[in-house]
Parts: C-alpha cells; structure tokens; sequence
C-alpha cells in the first residue's frame, strides 16, 4: 500500500469516527445515553431474546470481565435478567425484560434514523458504493483465526 492511501484512509477513518460519534464513550452515535458497549450488547441479547453470556463476549469481542460489569449495568437498568442456563449450573443465560425489549426498538429507532439521514446526504449513484465500501471494510477488520 502506498504512503498517501495509508494517510488518506487513517484520516478518513478518523473524520468518520469524531463526525459521527464513535469516540464518545457515555452516548450512542445516534444520542442515545448509554455506552456504546452496552448499545450493542443490547442489540445482540434483542437479536435473541435470551444469549449465554459467553456467546455475548465472543459476539461482542471482549473479556468475560469486562461483558459482566456490562451485564450488571443492563440489569441495574431493569432491561435484562441473568437466569441459570439450562443443563449448566455454570452458564448464565441473559433474557430481555419488557422495557428491554423497548429500549432495543428505541435503540434501533434511533439509529435507523441516524444512518438515514446520513445515507440521505450520499449521492444517489453513490450510496451502493459507500455501503459496499463499509461491507469490505467490516470483513477485512475481522482478526483471522
């Protein structure tokens, strides 16, 4: 890769991350006030239901530590429950409350209009080529094996 794509993407990358709030750590990029950790645990449990905590860490990428104090923070909010896995005394299995399940759909409320709007600020001949961009981007940041 040649020098000036490295600096032209590195500041590119960064521009992103400041313009659309990726680098505030107490509210979402679409405003809403809550970590962006916890927003995305929120989305992966929705998904779901109810997720074993250790797929919710590998899903999310972080330390089983670091996944149970988030944990506690949504069940602190009353949006999650922490049950006994089945057939393992061991596991805990994480289950969407009501006002979870709220939260998520104003989560993604949220957010859909966010990304809206900025998609909407995309030429149209260029929009299927911002998100085939972001498409490649997302796979080619996967870590191998």
């Amino acid at each position: 890769m040649q020098s000036g794509d490295l600096d032209a993407a590195q500041e590119a990358l960064m521009r992103f991350v400041r313009n659309f709030g990726l680098h505030q750590p107490d509210s979402t990029p679409c405003g809403q006030p809550l970590p962006v950790s916890e927003a995305h645990a929120m989305v992966e449990i929705g998904r779901e239901g109810r997720l074993r905590q250790v797929e919710l860490a590998r899903r999310l990428r972080l330390e089983k530590s670091t996944v149970s104090r988030l944990v506690t923070n949504l069940v602190n909010r009353g949006w999650v429950q922490r049950e006994t896995a089945d057939g393992d005394g061991r596991g805990v299995l994480l289950v969407l409350t009501d006002s979870g399940g709220t939260a998520v759909a104003r989560q993604a409320d949220a957010r859909r209009d966010r990304l809206t709007a900025v998609l909407d600020r995309i030429p149209d001949d260029q929009r299927g080529a911002v998100v085939r961009a972001l498409q490649i981007l997302a796979e080619a940041s996967v870590e191998p094996s």
